[in-house]
């Protein structure tokens, strides 16, 4: 069982959170940032990234930088590379965070679902883009933020942006969730095929009262069941900084994996398909213009 207070000094290290400015990526940030790690706010609104960094800043000495990123334009997300790379050469850990839950259906500005424009293709593009700095550490990682409801997800590839059905929210986040841990074993898979020393690794919150919990119901029950974002920031950390192997997938090691200290937890059978992982691979090529890792 692994909690944030076993995380080792993180200087030198160059990180990016996507969405740090609230929740499980602003506990990341700032449990990375406090150890002594350069930490890339990527958000979408400067504002909220800016008044996360101040909070941080007052409890100590840290390193930390805001960049606009917007997962949903596959233009800002170049954008966001390009002004990553002005600044750094190396990236030691990205942590593919940011995401939508269960909004009303829309579209994002290339004309993708939201949740799955956002929290699989813009992270799928971002980490293609930079992988040339990932290389360039002595042993980085790519951590994906999936859910639970990984468990229920099913991706259709002939309809991935519900363009021809009709639109279910939850259904549509549960794909996303699915994607992103395809996504993460079939990285690790062809990282393997060109000997790269960089590992791709996923987690999972739990129940974690986030700004993520918008249905009111849903956020009375979150109250009494689901813990802090801080908590739920643990399985994210250890997946970043613990001792870990490519394709490692962490969760709560509480009641149902709801909660608790992060442990190792195991992926549906259906995350680990050879024949999905391929599809969604070349699907997402094909969606967002951005190869990598082709073997």
């Amino acid at each position: 069982m692994w909690t944030s207070d076993k995380m080792d000094d993180q200087s030198e290290k160059t990180v990016i959170v996507t969405g740090a400015n609230s929740g499980i990526g602003f506990g990341a940030a700032k449990e990375l940032a406090l150890a002594g790690a350069h930490v890339v706010f990527a958000c979408r609104t400067e504002s909220k990234a800016r008044a996360a960094i101040d909070e941080i800043e007052e409890l100590g000495e840290v390193s930390v930088e805001f960049i606009p990123l917007d997962l949903s334009r596959l233009r800002s997300v170049r954008e966001f590379v390009d002004a990553f790379t002005q600044q750094h050469r190396k990236l030691d850990l990205l942590i593919n965070n940011a995401g939508v839950m269960i909004p009303p259906y829309t579209k994002t500005a290339d004309g993708f679902e939201l949740q799955f424009g956002t929290n699989h293709l813009g992270h799928f593009a971002l980490t293609g883009l930079l992988l040339d700095h990932l290389e360039r550490a002595k042993a980085a990682r790519v951590v994906s933020v999936s859910s639970v409801a990984h468990r229920v997800g099913r991706i259709n590839f002939d309809d991935p942006n519900w363009n021809n059905r009709r639109y279910q929210a939850f259904p549509a986040y549960a794909q996303s969730k699915l994607a992103n841990l395809l996504f993460t074993f079939e990285l690790q898979r062809r990282l393997d095929a060109t000997k790269a020393s960089t590992i791709a690794t996923a987690a999972h919150p739990g129940w974690s009262s986030t700004e993520l919990l918008t249905n009111p119901l849903v956020k009375v029950a979150g109250k009494v069941l689901a813990q802090p974002p801080a908590a739920g920031a643990w399985p994210t950390l250890a997946a970043a900084v613990a001792d870990s192997e490519g394709g490692d997938y962490w969760g709560p090691g509480g009641f149902l994996e709801l909660k608790g200290s992060a442990k190792k937890v195991k992926a549906r059978p259906h995350a680990h398909r050879t024949e999905d992982r391929v599809k969604l691979w070349e699907l997402s090529e094909k969606l967002t213009g951005v190869s990598f890792l082709n073997v």
